[in-house]
């Protein structure tokens, strides 16, 4: 089972190219994060694919991130060309998922839609504390509706967001049963609220049980740290509904395997977190 080749589902890319014009986090990732010096300015993708390849990590879904509104100086946008480049060099090792910001209506849908029909994006990602509307806000409506067109997962922030920037503190908007309307009026919209929703866990853990179209991405917190109701649910009757993801360089590829490892997941569960359900919920071609 260690030889699992998992495929990690919420991954930042942190090239030079990416970090370029986004505004200064190191007290928040450095401090906070515990992020190291070396990984916070910056590493290749060589190095990104080295660190994967040490982990057992086949397969990182990056993220094009869209920070905010643009035009705000705590924001940025991480452009969606910079992942596709990624993955164009890499192809069998890197995913590319398209940032969504709400503020720019239907030219960030057209944005979206380009960038799934023409370049191959194969999801979207949302961070609905960044502009403090929760998910249910109608102004993501637009986005959910072209995913169902587009046939894509959209996975979005869930539970307490962090002050990222002391400058511009953020509420946090996305408590997880704000999608439960998302999930009624799209049923068949794939939705994964990642960073398992703490410090409402068992309210995501619901959701998911509600809704056969919500899913649940296990980033950003520690394994050893996660509620033990959650660790229960994946190896239990939740085993079709969590994803596997890092959100790096929050969590380090290597140490978040060891600490999956050691939480003495029955085999079927944890083959179906770390790659299973990505596949199925991407609708990815399975590769063994």
């Amino acid at each position: 089972m260690d030889n699992v080749r998992a495929i990690d589902a919420v991954v930042n890319i942190w090239t030079e190219d990416a970090l370029a014009g986004r505004p200064d986090r190191r007290e928040f990732y450095t401090g906070k994060m515990n992020v190291d010096d070396e990984t916070f300015t910056g590493i290749s993708l060589d190095d990104m694919l080295h660190r994967m390849d040490r982990a057992g990590i086949e397969k990182s879904m990056l993220i094009a991130a869209k920070v905010g509104p643009k035009e705000h100086r705590a924001c940025y946008h991480v452009p969606y060309d910079i992942v596709y480049d990624a993955a164009r060099l890499h192809p069998d090792r890197f995913l590319c998922l398209a940032g969504i910001d709400p503020t720019e209506g239907m030219t960030g849908v057209r944005a979206l839609e380009e960038a799934v029909r023409d370049k191959g994006f194969v999801g979207a990602h949302l961070y609905p504390h960044w502009f403090e509307l929760a998910p249910d806000h109608a102004r993501y409506y637009p986005f959910y509706a072209k995913c169902v067109e587009l046939d894509i997962p959209i996975q979005m922030q869930v539970g307490q967001s962090m002050v990222y920037d002391k400058s511009f503190p953020r509420r946090s908007v996305g408590r997880p049963i704000t999608l439960d309307s998302v999930a009624c009026d799209f049923p068949e919209l794939r939705i994964i609220g990642i960073h398992i929703g703490i410090p409402w866990t068992d309210e995501m853990i619901a959701m998911a049980w509600k809704h056969e179209n919500v899913f649940i991405g296990s980033d950003a917190h520690a394994p050893r740290y996660w509620p033990e109701s959650f660790v229960h649910y994946i190896n239990t009757f939740g085993q079709d509904k969590v994803l596997f993801g890092t959100d790096f360089p929050v969590l380090d590829f290597e140490r978040t395997m060891e600490q999956i490892n050691a939480l003495d997941l029955r085999p079927e569960p944890k083959r179906k977190l770390l790659r299973d359900n990505a596949i199925r919920v991407y609708k990815l071609r399975a590769e063994r």
